[in-house]
């Protein structure tokens, strides 16, 4: 069963770091462009990262430039987030997200062209 489960969310006060993980079953994410996103309180859901399958290409939500990495991890099959100078505006709950093959990383985080979502995990950023 193709499934995506986030890790490493949490309490952390501003200034602070996590990082996501997500790991994925049933599938290789090598094969497809794959994502994060987050919902804060009372706001749609928005692309916050994603990267190619190829690993060449990125997209980073302007808010989040410069203080946020994505990155693969092949012989784990796992994506993660590395968060660095957390700000109280990035509170939300965060979503992995899988796209298809051939998706490009803007169709992925500026579309919303996502084919699987995981189920989520709080980030609290928060003194």
């Amino acid at each position: 069963q193709l499934q995506l489960v986030e890790s490493g969310g949490g309490l952390v006060q501003p200034g602070g770091s996590l990082r996501l993980s997500c790991a994925a079953s049933a599938f290789t994410l090598d094969y497809y462009t794959m994502g994060w996103f987050r919902q804060a309180p009372g706001k749609e859901r928005e692309g916050v990262s994603c990267i190619s399958s190829s690993g060449g290409s990125t997209y980073y939500a302007d808010s989040v430039k410069g203080r946020f990495a994505i990155y693969r991890e092949k012989a784990k099959n796992m994506v993660y987030l590395q968060m660095n100078s957390l700000k109280p505006e990035d509170t939300g709950h965060y979503y992995c997200a899988r796209g298809i093959a051939s998706s490009t990383v803007q169709e992925m985080c500026v579309a919303g062209d996502v084919r699987y979502w995981g189920q989520g995990i709080q980030v609290t950023v928060s003194s």
